[in-house]
C-alpha cells in the first residue's frame, strides 16, 4: 500500500533540494512524478525554487481552501506514480486529507516536505494533520549558529528577531524578512528573551506559577 511520507526540517535544512533530487530518480528511471505546492508559496511562482540553485516547474498550483481531489486535476494525479509537496506546511487540513485519500485509495505515494513549526513555535494547521495522519516521518536536519541541532525557525524583519505577526510571510517576497533555523537554547535567547538568571528569579518569586511571557 502506498504511503503518505512526512519529511520535515527546520529552515535551510535542504526540503526542496531533497525533493528536487527524489524527482530526479524518478525521471532519471522513466517514471512520473507530480510537483505540488500551495498558492501561497508565492516564492519561485510556479516554479520549485531551491536555495542553492536548482529549480523545476511545479505541475499543480492549488489554491487556498481549493480540494485537489477534483476535476481540473484529476488526469495528472491518476496519470503519475508519485506526488511530491513542497511546503505542505500551506496546505490545508482538508487538502491533507485529499492526500490521504489518494495514497490509501488510489495507490500512489505522496512525500511531502515542509515545517512542522512556525517562527512563533505554533503548529502550521496542515502539518498538525499531516503528523496525526502520516505513515512515517523523517527529519532532515541543520544547525544552529551555536553549531548545536537547529529544530527551531526563526524570524527576521530588517535584521532582528520578531516574535509575533503572520504566520504565514515568505521570505524572498519581502526584501526585509528572512528566516534563520535556530536550536531550543537559542531560540528561548533571542525570541522569548529568557536566560538563566530571569529563570531563576522568576522560580524565586512566590507565585504558584513563574510568568517568562514575551
Amino acid at each position: 500500500m502506498a504511503k503518505l511520507e512526512f519529511r520535515y526540517g527546520a529552515m535551510n535544512s535542504g526540503k526542496s533540494m531533497m525533493l528536487l533530487q527524489v524527482a530526479y530518480n524518478y525521471t532519471e528511471n522513466n517514471r512520473s512524478v507530480l510537483l505540488l505546492k500551495s498558492e501561497i508559496d508565492t516564492k519561485g511562482n510556479d516554479f520549485l525554487v531551491s536555495r542553492i540553485g536548482p529549480k523545476r516547474q511545479v505541475d499543480i498550483v492549488v489554491k487556498k481552501d481549493e480540494p485537489i481531489l477534483q476535476k481540473k486535476f484529476a488526469k495528472k494525479i491518476k496519470n503519475t506514480e508519485c506526488i511530491l509537496v513542497d511546503e505542505v506546511q500551506f496546505l490545508t487540513p482538508e487538502q491533507i486529507e485529499d492526500l490521504w485519500y489518494i495514497t490509501k485509495i488510489l495507490d500512489i505515494p505522496v512525500i511531502c516536505f515542509g515545517l512542522k513549526s512556525d517562527f512563533m513555535s505554533n503548529s502550521f494547521p496542515g502539518s498538525k494533520r499531516l503528523l496525526e495522519l502520516c505513515d512515517s516521518m523523517k527529519e532532515l536536519e541543520t544547525i544552529c549558529n551555536c553549531g548545536k541541532k537547529a529544530r527551531f525557525n526563526a524570524r527576521k524583519v530588517n535584521g532582528k528577531y520578531v516574535s509575533c505577526g503572520e504566520q504565514n510571510v515568505i521570505d524572498g517576497a519581502h526584501d526585509n524578512i528572512e528566516y534563520v533555523p535556530l536550536c531550543g537554547k537559542c531560540y528561548i535567547k533571542y525570541i522569548r528573551k529568557v536566560d538563566k538568571n530571569k529563570l531563576l528569579k522568576e522560580m524565586e518569586k512566590d507565585k504558584e506559577q513563574i510568568s517568562l511571557s514575551i
